[in-house]
């Protein structure tokens, strides 16, 4: 019968342990988040809030802040779930509690009968006489087996009983430092939303000066964005023009698609495929940086008749800053922009990636390069004081988001 009741509480805190362990697992997971939302708004403080009192456009300003309150408001979202988390876990561990000390209270009354029955055969007479009046040999083999069972079985309740005893200890001392680390999140999610708050008053003081001058800002927007749109044709010209080139002179005879999509050797498709299988792992193009502008089309979150799109991302990054290969590959252009810039194209069997806004490049064309191998200064605007590269990705003549391909970008 004790044993039965062992093997039973034994199995539910099995079923207790196993969802414990996966919130275990989760609760590191959303910790990692955590951690690195805190460093990603470190990030946004130094790139783009580098010097108080430092002149900006509304635009300018405006733009940087809603990062930080996105960033922020994440931040937020994620402690929750951890501080939820913790909540979940801590009652766990009390059912887990609550369920060792009806198991530690069986094994104790159990326990306590024995000691008693113990106590009451304990003198090596009382045991010589329960042998001695045995009927026949056997029954009394089969009383000394019995008896050296009993020893070992009550030796086995009693480190049983010490065991549980010390797991319930640990179990307690493990609930008292959730509580405190739940009290810790709770403390740090207040500190962020008092932050949170302040920022959303700085934002709404520059949206409400914003729409005093809608127009004017709409209109410069839209400028950008035809300027934008502007050298993504130039830059799709030179593509479609590289492809042509580079299948003329391999030779191929194949019509279909030929400007569109490169014929490539073996060692460029080999160097394609190994390009593909590092989707999502690719290194960023500088060595730190925060996204500023993602890729895709985009509605202005405060002019909501200005839509803009982006063909890659956009990076700011430290003054002085090197843009970096994400992969080794081939330089087939180097691209003059307008003003001093320029834009490096690097081609990886049929991929390309385009790093805009360089000055002082340090490759040529025809170079090859090799991953994180430096191709050229990023160029600071002396304007708004920000060191921004645009970084783009291609197969073929088709373009990709850069998000997909770069490590947790």
């Amino acid at each position: 019968m004790n044993k039965r009741i062992s093997y039973i509480v034994l199995f539910f805190c099995f079923l207790l342990v196993a969802p414990i362990t996966a919130q275990s697992k989760k609760q590191k997971r959303l910790e990692e988040q955590r951690q690195l939302l805190l460093k990603e708004i470190e990030k946004i403080n130094s790139l783009l809030f580098k010097t108080r009192g430092e002149k900006k456009s509304v635009l300018a300003e405006l733009e940087d802040l809603d990062q930080r309150i996105a960033t922020r408001t994440n931040l937020i979202r994620i402690t929750n779930q951890q501080a939820n988390l913790l909540t979940r876990e801590i009652n766990d561990n009390l059912t887990t509690m609550d369920q060792l000390r009806e198991e530690l209270a069986v094994l104790k009354e159990d326990y306590g009968s024995m000691i008693s029955k113990s106590y009451k055969s304990k003198s090596q007479q009382s045991r010589l006489m329960f042998l001695l009046s045995s009927e026949n040999f056997l029954q009394a083999y089969k009383r000394a087996k019995y008896m050296k069972q009993y020893t070992k079985h009550r030796k086995q309740q009693g480190e049983s009983i010490k065991s549980k005893s010390e797991e319930l200890k640990e179990l307690n001392t493990g609930l008292i430092q959730q509580r405190k680390d739940k009290e810790s999140l709770i403390a740090k999610n207040k500190a962020e939303k008092k932050k949170l708050d302040t920022e959303k008053r700085s934002q709404g003081a520059l949206v409400a000066s914003l729409k005093k001058e809608e127009g004017k800002f709409a209109k410069q927007i839209r400028s950008k964005q035809r300027a934008a749109d502007k050298l993504d044709r130039e830059i799709e010209r030179i593509i479609k023009a590289a492809i042509a080139a580079s299948n003329k002179s391999s030779g191929s005879t194949k019509k279909v698609n030929k400007a569109e999509t490169f014929v490539m050797t073996a060692e460029a498709k080999a160097l394609a495929n190994n390009f593909t299988s590092n989707k999502g792992k690719l290194p960023w193009p500088v060595e730190k940086g925060v996204v500023v502008r993602r890729y895709g089309k985009k509605q202005h979150p405060q002019l909501p008749n200005v839509t803009t799109f982006s063909s890659g991302v956009e990076i700011a990054t430290e003054k002085g800053a090197k843009a970096r290969a994400v992969f080794s590959g081939e330089v087939f252009q180097i691209q003059q922009l307008k003003g001093a810039n320029k834009a490096v194209y690097v081609r990886h069997g049929n991929y390309i990636t385009i790093y805009n806004n360089l000055s002082n490049v340090s490759v040529t064309k025809g170079d090859r390069v090799t991953t994180k191998q430096e191709i050229g200064t990023v160029v600071t605007n002396h304007l708004t004081n920000k060191t921004v590269i645009k970084f783009l990705v291609y197969r073929d003549s088709n373009r990709l988001n850069p998000a997909d391909w770069v490590y947790r970008m």
